[in-house]
């Protein structure tokens, strides 16, 4: 199968994560996208609220769309989440499947800072999402590794081709909007109601979080 990967705080989930992953779905042709909650990320100092009300957002977006399956394998760890080391674990637990990972031109831009990101392309593909107000230095160093690796959406489907290695750039629904925001606006009781599911909208009311 060919499965995307969606990794995040998810701090909440939100439609800036939903409607990539559902693009990359369908003009990728993936069977499946896996959202993976991080339990402790190491780009960022901590969440706002814990795991377990993390977890039961992301499950009840799976629940909403078929498309999408939850991956508990880092929100289970109890050390950092280096997605190396998940993409590692996943291609041994799960060999038959070619593995997309998907991220943000954000996150593409500061890869290097990432441990051991290089190993990330023996493991997996990228599919690239464009992100408003992220434009990426023609010299740099990633804009090498995106010279090199760029293949196109027919490649993707072409199945004589390796299983990892490859950066995709997918034409997504991107809402330029941070989890951050969102969380601030909940904080005003601010409307949010174009940027959360509308389960995640009621979870967080119900368990009176963010607040």
């Amino acid at each position: 199968m060919r499965i995307g990967i969606l990794g995040g705080t998810f701090d909440p989930i939100h439609l800036g994560h939903i409607n990539p992953a559902l693009d990359v779905k369908q003009q990728l042709n993936l069977d499946q996208v896996w959202l993976m909650p991080n339990h402790i990320p190491p780009h960022k100092n901590t969440t706002m609220v814990s795991s377990f009300h993390r977890l039961e957002m992301v499950k009840l977006v799976c629940q909403h769309y078929p498309e999408f399956q939850l991956c508990d394998i880092e929100i289970n760890r109890d050390t950092t989440s280096y997605s190396v080391t998940t993409l590692t674990l996943l291609t041994q637990e799960y060999p038959q499947h070619e593995f997309f990972f998907i991220m943000g031109m954000d996150s593409f831009i500061q890869l290097p800072l990432w441990y051991q990101w290089q190993s990330l392309f023996s493991l997996c593909h990228i599919a690239l999402c464009q992100r408003p107000g992220w434009a990426m230095d023609a010299h740099s160093e990633m804009a090498k590794e995106l010279l090199f690796r760029q293949a196109t959406i027919n490649d993707a489907n072409q199945s004589h081709q390796t299983k990892h290695g490859k950066i995709f750039s997918v034409n997504s629904q991107l809402i330029d909007i941070s989890s951050t925001d969102i969380r601030q606006r909940l904080q005003q009781h601010a409307d949010t109601q174009s940027l959360l599911h509308p389960s995640t909208r009621d979870y967080i009311e119900q368990h009176q979080l963010y607040r």
